[in-house]
């Protein structure tokens, strides 16, 4: 039997070990999250350790509401301390769960903590983490500092001022060992037509750009000053949510007035929808390969199914769910019509349902060249597939269909500031994956080639990829 989670966890052979062993301690390169730049920026503190681990941190809930915990002790009015107590009660029993690896890293390596996370415990555990967080050294940066935090990629409105990252810049040239910021470009309120809130967006993305917006010219000149202004602000990657893809052809006229029908409050049809959105990823596409950047596409997420709860705690409070939407057809596509104007920019496919695991591992394969090492990815593994099955399958398929060496690794896609022993939980993965493969022969046992492929996939990769300077 081996011992509980200890140095060697999810290394099961020597290879495996030493492979973990030469990536463990490179910097992480976090290009896709949700944390908020303005506590970046003001270099948060903590008021205890579940404003830290719970706060905002729907996966968690999610569990919590599964336990039978009232809604009072996850997102309502009661105690901090009650709050703690209710996710220890609930994470002792959650075997299987990446959730329970998860947070007993987060308590080893924030905490120093090594023993089992418990209901009878939850009061030890609770004075010990806040004694720490109370230390004039426990902070956001020092948070970052700890773990070798290299670079944060945070999701920004094209409308928002970016001001923090801009603080955030300018306390990075005093302090080089603070990651560098940098906002990415989200247009989904601007792509999302038929929203009840589409109309009053549109009128502040033009106050924001100062460009009038009464048509399709309108909202592309509006768009093309804010993604110069991100540009300007060292923005190298775009993030667009599309549930599903869809692939409708019109012409500039017909976009022009199907958008002049939505600002007069008039109702669209599903046709005039899609082609909408169509025209407009399909113009953002040309935008971002014009400045260089990436294009990150989010598929397949369900949300917002509880509308009660929904309209009681708004989104992101841990109510969505993989949809079985599928969309190869419409996707490949939108990918060949910018290929076709050689506008295809840097693209990085994720996908929520692990049905669609194969046909983004071989769709990204269509669009590979361009002498670039890995134009097309397929991202990492994201949300409900951030497990250990599911980094593992998207390893093996990954390797199995393309080039598992050209992968630009893990991100946390997460709003908390407790989430970085996933990328710990990343690399024990990769490591083993990888050492399975060496250990049954089926590749050299070349250390040098190994060490640098675990380097590229955890670091390297990623680092060229977005054309980093760190």
């Amino acid at each position: 039997m081996k011992p509980f989670m200890d140095d060697h966890f999810l290394l099961n052979s020597d290879t495996g070990v030493d492979l973990f062993n030469h990536c463990k301690n490179l910097p992480i390169v976090d290009y896709h999250c949700h944390l908020d730049p303005k506590e970046i920026a003001e270099n948060k503190r903590f008021a205890n350790i579940t404003d830290l681990a719970l706060r905002g941190d729907h996966y968690k809930w999610r569990l919590m509401r599964a336990n039978g915990v009232d809604e009072k002790f996850i997102t309502g009015d009661g105690t901090d301390e009650e709050k703690f107590y209710h996710w220890c009660a609930t994470i002792e029993d959650c075997i299987g769960s990446p959730l329970y690896h998860w947070t007993h890293l987060e308590m080893r390596r924030y905490f120093d903590y090594d023993g089992p996370i418990t209901g009878e415990l939850a009061g030890k555990i609770y004075d010990r983490c806040n004694a720490i967080i109370n230390r004039e050294d426990f902070s956001a940066w020092n948070i970052f500092k700890k773990f070798n935090v290299a670079q944060i990629g945070t999701t920004d409105d094209p409308v928002d001022s970016l001001e923090y990252h801009r603080q955030m810049a300018d306390h990075r040239a005093k302090d080089p060992s603070l990651p560098l910021v940098q906002p990415t470009f989200r247009p989904s309120k601007a792509m999302n037509i038929e929203s009840p809130d589409f109309v009053s967006y549109i009128k502040e993305l033009s106050t924001v750009s100062s460009h009038v917006i009464n048509g399709w010219e309108d909202l592309q000149a509006a768009l093309s000053n804010r993604i110069d202004f991100f540009n300007q602000m060292g923005c190298r990657a775009s993030d667009n949510t599309l549930e599903p893809p869809v692939f409708v052809d019109a012409t500039p006229v017909e976009v022009d007035a199907i958008l002049r029908q939505a600002l007069k409050g008039e109702p669209l049809t599903q046709l005039d929808i899609d082609r909408y959105k169509t025209a407009l990823m399909l113009w953002l596409g040309e935008a971002y390969n014009d400045r260089g950047w990436a294009m990150q596409i989010h598929m397949n997420a369900q949300r917002n199914n509880n509308r009660r709860m929904f309209q009681k705690l708004g989104p992101d409070t841990g109510f969505d769910s993989i949809s079985d939407d599928t969309f190869s057809r419409p996707l490949g596509r939108l990918l060949g019509e910018l290929e076709m104007k050689e506008a295809l920019p840097k693209t990085i496919l994720y996908a929520l349902n692990p049905t669609s695991d194969t046909m983004l591992a071989t769709m990204i394969g269509n669009f590979q060249g361009h002498g670039i090492k890995g134009k097309m990815q397929w991202g990492s593994a994201w949300w409900f597939n951030d497990t250990k099955i599911g980094m593992r399958n998207h390893l093996t398929t990954l390797a199995d269909c393309g080039m598992l060496a050209r992968f630009i690794g893990m991100l946390t896609d997460s709003r908390s500031f407790m989430s970085y022993p996933r990328h710990e939980y990343f690399r024990r993965i990769l490591a083993q994956v990888i050492a399975e493969w060496v250990d049954g022969g089926e590749f050299p046992n070349d250390k040098d080639k190994l060490n640098r492929i675990m380097s590229d996939i955890c670091y390297g990769n990623v680092v060229e990829y977005l054309g980093l300077k760190l």
